[in-house]
């Protein structure tokens, strides 16, 4: 009889579901809008989760990992965070199982880990699963990027983190154009080629981002620059403070230049625009691939 585990990726705002088997290969997947947001409270998870084996046609039996902010105080259940100086390929080894009684012995959700480096602290939910994924297939060593509403920027040494850096670029972007004296010009289109390179540029010229992007601003209202550049000019901003940052870490470490990046297309393509921008080499791995190779650690060991 093959074995199947789901492996549920449920986050702030999404939740993306793969049936896997033990090698990895996806047999079945969905996504939804049901994220933490949404399912309502910690009551709920149960009924959420329940109705997603039944739209999938996945029985009850096939074991659930689950990874995120299901795992967080506002999720399921808190799990408390792994330190760093824990390898990922012992996550396995660490799953906290879902007290709810109907879920007994079946359903485990993945912790995050936090990162300590001197009087700084950062961690990351979900994101630690998709580096056990890239581990698993031969990245074991150098930068990951995983890009989003908090792009993670983590070194790994023979699959353990020597160092991990959020940056929350999604989240400023969204609350840039939803709010704000910015907000009335963020209607354009973010991806222009130009407006993209004027940002990244400012960014690798290490100006202040809190007054580049009121640069943007005051361009559009003196008409020295298009409103509709906008975004894009904000994007590369943004997108070019983490690399700005990343260019100075690694100088300081002596470090390679190339990253290796886990996102979707659009994201991963702007990556890879800002990393050539930057003088860094950049790969990209599929997170898709990613996620299911990592699942497919979690069968147990013969």
């Amino acid at each position: 009889m093959d074995k199947k585990i789901l492996g549920v990726d449920w986050g702030t705002s999404n939740r993306r579901a793969y049936l896997v088997d033990q090698h990895g290969a996806c047999l079945a997947e969905h996504e939804d809008g049901l994220g933490m947001l949404a399912v309502g409270g910690r009551e709920r998870f149960s009924g959420a989760l329940a109705g997603l084996l039944e739209t999938m046609n996945v029985g009850r039996e096939v074991p659930v990992i689950m990874s995120g902010m299901v795992g967080s105080a506002s999720g399921w259940q808190e799990v408390p965070y792994l330190d760093s100086s824990v390898p990922l390929t012992e996550l396995p080894a660490h799953l906290a199982p879902v007290a709810d009684a109907d879920w007994a012995g079946r359903c485990h959700i993945v912790p995050g880990y936090c990162h300590r480096d001197g009087g700084g602290v950062d961690v990351m939910r979900g994101e630690e699963t998709q580096l056990l994924g890239a581990v698993a297939l031969g990245h074991r060593d150098g930068w990951l990027v995983l890009p989003g509403t908090h792009s993670k920027w983590v070194l790994l040494r023979d699959g353990l983190i020597q160092s991990m850096s959020t940056y929350m670029t999604g989240e400023l972007f969204a609350m840039l154009s939803a709010g704000g004296t910015l907000s009335s010009m963020m209607g354009g289109d973010a991806s222009d080629v130009e407006g993209y390179a004027i940002g990244l540029a400012q960014a690798r010229r290490n100006e202040p981002l809190s007054n580049t992007l009121f640069r943007v601003r005051a361009g559009v209202v003196s008409r020295s620059a298009p409103a509709a550049q906008a975004p894009a000019v904000v994007s590369g901003l943004l997108i070019g403070a983490e690399f700005a940052a990343a260019a100075r870490a690694l100088e300081a470490s002596g470090g390679t230049a190339n990253i290796t990046v886990i996102g979707s297309p659009a994201l991963a393509v702007r990556y890879a625009v800002a990393a050539d921008h930057f003088g860094l080499r950049c790969d990209v791995l599929d997170p898709h691939r990613v996620y299911c190779t990592a699942i497919s650690q979690f069968f147990p060991q013969a």
